[in-house]
């Protein structure tokens, strides 16, 4: 599909690479941006429409759905990281579901809200942000990485159960980038703006994957190796 015209939702546009989106969407030409955060007041780009949403509440949801029935590409990049290992006892499990409700609950409802109107609109597009975390577990990170791979899976249910209306699923995965939620990690990080304008045109060319920095598509080219990366001391 193309972004030009086209009437974008996003989840999470307040900052990091939810606001990389809305910027390009407005660059690119999109009719409407619609742009979906939690307090909505967070949201000051100039030419989007601020929402409010929090992607576990079902009845905000349902309503951003109502009110955004014009929607033709949903982009889901709404998460959150809570830095939880599989092992630890306080509050372990509130955390990991809290991580599962907005990273795989989340971009589930809202796909499945919006996708009447997307089959309304033409088909449209989805766009779920993943991870390199999807095939990889890290200490500190193993619960999130747990609710990315649910995600991974879910994106791949998603592009079957929508195919027939065609709608078009494109999955993200991405390592490190330079947000909010990487700040304290040492190391190289991609642009957000970069990996906005490799899914942009990914979506455009119609294809289902984005690997968006070269360690990503490392480790996903070694899934298939004897040794894959999740297997790895």
């Amino acid at each position: 599909m193309k972004v030009k015209d086209s009437v974008v939702f996003i989840t999470g546009a307040n900052r990091g690479l939810g606001l990389a989106f809305a910027k390009a969407a407005v660059a690119a030409g999109a009719r409407k941006v619609y742009a979906a955060a939690r307090d909505p007041k967070s949201i000051t780009l100039a030419g989007v429409h601020p929402i409010a949403l929090d992607v576990t509440r079902p009845e905000q949801v349902e309503a951003a759905a109502r009110e955004c029935g014009d929607v033709t590409l949903l982009i889901n990049n709404a998460g959150i990281s809570r830095g939880v290992n599989l092992l630890d006892t306080a509050d372990a499990f509130e955390l990991a579901r809290a991580e599962f409700e907005t990273n795989f609950f989340g971009p589930w409802a809202v796909s499945r809200a919006f996708a009447p109107a997307l089959k309304s609109n033409g088909g449209g597009a989805i766009v779920n942000v993943l991870s390199i975390l999807s095939w990889l577990s890290l200490p500190g990170a193993a619960t999130y990485s747990a609710s990315k791979s649910a995600a991974w899976s879910l994106s791949n249910g998603l592009r079957n159960a929508l195919r027939e209306q065609g709608t078009q699923v494109l999955s993200l995965h991405v390592a490190f980038m330079d947000t909010d939620m990487t700040s304290k990690v040492p190391g190289p990080k991609a642009s957000p703006d970069d990996v906005v304008a490799q899914t942009l045109a990914a979506l455009e060319a119609g294809q289902f994957e984005v690997l968006a920095d070269a360690l990503t598509r490392q480790v996903k080219q070694g899934l298939s190796t004897d040794t894959p990366p999740y297997a790895a001391s």
